[in-house]
């Protein structure tokens, strides 16, 4: 007698409102999507519940702008994604689920320098202050993700802008901190976590 297949982890789910608390038009998202007014009729995504996996939410169309990191629970206001990154993004208008890999086997290594030069330092688990755990500068100039996907924040307990990071990004490798987002204007990162999923 056979047994059947272990089932493989639910596919990412989410679903959005156009109002805060959950209230107002609602879509659904299973993958990308570059631009809620077209896939969803929604003009603006003003609350999330994650349903399954992590998702990047943008604050502009075709995944441009400030990303925040959507992990499984809910989000009924701006302020539950944006947390306190400085970054007062009041809506979301593009997503796309992260593809995480196993959480306990998750590996990167920073770079002081662009092109991986300088000193690096190595991880596998979440940072609040790089600082406080021996990584000497305040900038990360270009960084290399071995396995998982990871979160890097502008400062110390997980605050201010933040990255998403992964292994299907660039292969991993991130040349120079430009690579980390589009509104990636410097280098600094001060702390950094893995995804949960």
């Amino acid at each position: 007698m056979s047994s059947a297949p272990a089932p493989g982890p639910a596919p990412a789910c989410l679903t959005l409102w156009d109002e805060e608390d959950f209230q107002g038009r609602r879509c659904q998202l299973l993958s990308d999507c570059a631009n809620i007014s077209e896939r969803g009729g929604l003009r603006r995504v003003r609350s999330v519940k994650v349903e399954n996996g992590a998702w990047v939410g943008f604050e502009y169309p075709d995944f441009q702008g400030q990303q925040f990191i959507l992990e499984k629970g809910d989000y009924p206001r701006w302020s539950a994604w944006s947390g306190s990154s400085g970054h007062h993004s009041n809506q979301l208008l593009s997503f796309r689920p992260v593809l995480c890999a196993n959480h306990s086997d998750s590996r990167v290594t920073l770079f002081e320098g662009d092109n991986f030069q300088g000193c690096k330092f190595e991880l596998s688990d979440d940072y609040p202050s790089l600082p406080s755990m021996g990584w000497a500068s305040k900038d990360v100039g270009s960084l290399k993700v071995s396995s998982g996907a990871w979160v890097a924040y502008q400062y110390p307990g997980y605050r201010g802008y933040q990255y998403v990071l992964e292994r299907d990004q660039h292969s991993g490798e991130f040349r120079n901190y430009s690579e980390f987002g589009t509104q990636a204007h410097t280098g600094q990162l001060q702390s950094i976590r893995r995804i949960q999923h």
